[in-house]
């Protein structure tokens, strides 16, 4: 036991350095949080894929980024399915199904990720996240770009159903029916897919990218049913996260305040956007975001390769690639937000001239 906790007290230390070695970097914690916040409630996801790799590249080692992020996706997914719930955009019933392989997962991941820590350190770490984080939010990211580039050519067009028609053809009994969400789903995919949601979770710190595409292609769910029931069960998937990874001595709760020192008042200006800004300009925000960090995450792994004496690169060559990582992320960061900040104060600004304009009118 004094072994365990001594080993705790250790890993907490690494980011106690980093903050005393640069004390800046507290304040970089807290702008990725307000990023990472605001793009959440403009697009209704959790903004990990924004604010893992940041970390990362703020010298966070990988497995303490994604655990300081699990924890903080708590508390924003209570709160959320809290809101989601009273509006009946949650089916608990199917939460629940998912829940039950996703807490499987997310054990395999946190072991992994500890894994790779504990034998290999820091850039062990952090070069399975990134590989990990390129591969799979690559196939996102151009799915995403791909699916919102084609409801632009074809305006008022939905979700593609070609996933759907092809579950339909292997469905394996048992199956299961879920009334908020009035689909009928196969016992067996709802336990692999609870499963993937739960270690992509516990790996980077974004469970939605799986779970939520998967209702809507795969299940046949209603996008603001997918939402809410994500919510619902990304609340109890942190909780369980964060209990695993605490136990292992990865969570340090400073970096999770310090994300929602920024991210509580940044998710307030993202919400208001969702309602003022087309829903195509949503869905072409989060591709583009998630490949530039993509992007930004590739040209991390390098170093990471050069400190396990994977390949012999000059250490000139490795800080170039570093600064257009931290380029890339934090640069497309801010872009993004800042659009999302002039898209909505611009549709306020026009609300408000068109009912000034109409109460002059009414007058007259």
């Amino acid at each position: 036991m004094v072994d365990a906790a001594a080993q705790a007290i250790d890993k907490v230390t690494v980011v106690t350095q980093i903050f005393e070695a640069a004390p800046w970097t507290m304040l970089g914690v807290i702008l990725l949080g307000f990023l990472g916040g605001t793009i959440s409630g403009f697009i209704g996801s959790g903004g990990a894929f924004l604010m893992t790799p940041g970390m990362m590249n703020l010298g966070i080692p990988g497995v303490m980024a994604v655990s300081a992020n699990i924890t903080h996706k708590f508390g924003k997914a209570m709160m959320g399915s809290k809101k989601h719930g009273e509006l009946g955009n949650v089916d608990r019933k199917l939460g629940i199904y998912l829940l039950a392989t996703a807490a499987v997962g997310i054990n395999g991941a946190v072991w992994v990720n500890g894994y790779f820590f504990e034998k290999l350190g820091k850039a062990g770490s952090g070069l399975y996240v990134s590989a990990f984080f390129v591969i799979v939010l690559s196939i996102v990211g151009a799915s995403l770009f791909k699916d919102a580039m084609r409801s632009a050519k074809e305006p008022g067009a939905g979700p593609s159903d070609k996933l759907l028609k092809l579950s339909k053809k292997f469905q394996i009994k048992p199956l299961v029916q879920f009334k908020v969400a009035k689909v009928e789903v196969s016992l067996v995919v709802l336990l692999v897919v609870g499963l993937a949601t739960g270690y992509m979770a516990g790996t980077i710190g974004v469970g939605g990218f799986i779970g939520v595409p998967a209702m809507i292609y795969v299940f046949g769910v209603p996008t603001v049913v997918a939402a809410g029931t994500e919510l619902f069960l990304a609340m109890f998937m942190g909780a369980w996260g964060a209990f695993n990874y605490g136990l292992q001595g990865y969570v340090d709760l400073r970096l999770t305040l310090l994300l929602y020192a920024g991210s509580l008042m940044g998710i307030y200006f993202g919400a208001v956007g969702t309602k003022l800004v087309k829903e195509l300009y949503i869905r072409m925000v989060t591709a583009i975001l998630i490949l530039l960090c993509v992007v930004s995450r590739a040209l991390a792994i390098p170093g990471y390769c050069k400190n396990l004496n994977l390949i012999d690169i000059s250490k000139e060559n490795i800080q170039m690639l570093e600064m257009g990582s931290k380029f890339f992320l934090f640069g497309s960061g801010i872009v993004a937000t800042f659009l999302v900040l002039f898209w909505t104060f611009s549709a306020k600004a026009k609300e408000k001239k068109s009912n000034e304009l109409g109460f002059s009118h009414g007058l007259k």
